[in-house]
């Protein structure tokens, strides 16, 4: 094998082998152990660690690949497919739990699943996926930190200490999950609108031709 060959392999295992991509795999390795603690032994403090952990490396693991400069396609992928797969898993688990009403969970997942549905016909006419804006990832933050406080506000304890923190935390629960769900919806609005204006210039373009 030439050198430059190993070079190259080199520095592509270096770009699979980074801090985020680690922290990107160990968010995706707690979605089952999260739920896995709220639906089975029900330990919700626990539970909590978890989303609390997954929102903080959420965070972190964007921080680090520029700090480290250590981007990666790699990373691009597993970062939204592990956030995608606590705001699913974490709604299913929430509606099992009567954590959150029903039809916010409904809205919430109809969101995801109609969204979903626009991929293969983006790709059959030759479009990628509309880049995640800024607020897609600010509604995305939103949730991310809401789950765990909406977890920690429908705690029961008999610690006077505990309660008091669940008491604090109830607000800031109903605050994020109110402007983390309302972008979260507004986002879908423009991103359909973006993938009715690419099918609409394909189908333009391809009358012209």
């Amino acid at each position: 094998m030439a050198r430059s060959d190993v070079q190259a392999l080199r520095e592509a295992s270096e770009r699979w082998l980074t801090v985020p991509n680690v922290l990107s795999v160990l968010r995706l390795l707690g979605v089952p152990l999260f739920l896995w603690l709220l639906l089975g032994p029900k330990e919700d403090l626990l539970a909590f660690v978890v989303l609390a952990l997954s929102g903080l490396t959420d965070w972190l693991d964007g921080k680090l690949a520029r700090w480290l400069d250590q981007t990666s396609r790699l990373g691009a992928m597993l970062d939204p497919i592990a956030d995608r797969l606590y705001i699913v898993a974490t709604l299913v688990a929430f509606l099992i739990r009567d954590v959150v009403p029903w039809w916010v969970a409904a809205v919430l997942l109809a969101r995801d699943l109609v969204l979903a549905l626009t991929l293969p016909v983006l790709r059959r006419r030759g479009f990628d996926p509309p880049p995640v804006s800024y607020l897609g990832k600010a509604a995305t933050f939103n949730l991310l930190y809401a789950f765990p406080l909406l977890l920690l506000a429908t705690t029961r304890s008999d610690s006077p200490v505990l309660q008091g923190i669940i008491e604090v935390a109830r607000p800031f629960a109903y605050a994020f999950t109110v402007w983390g769900g309302a972008l979260y919806l507004w986002t879908a609005v423009l991103y359909l609108w973006q993938v009715t204006a690419a099918l609409k210039l394909a189908r333009a373009e391809s009358r012209v031709g």
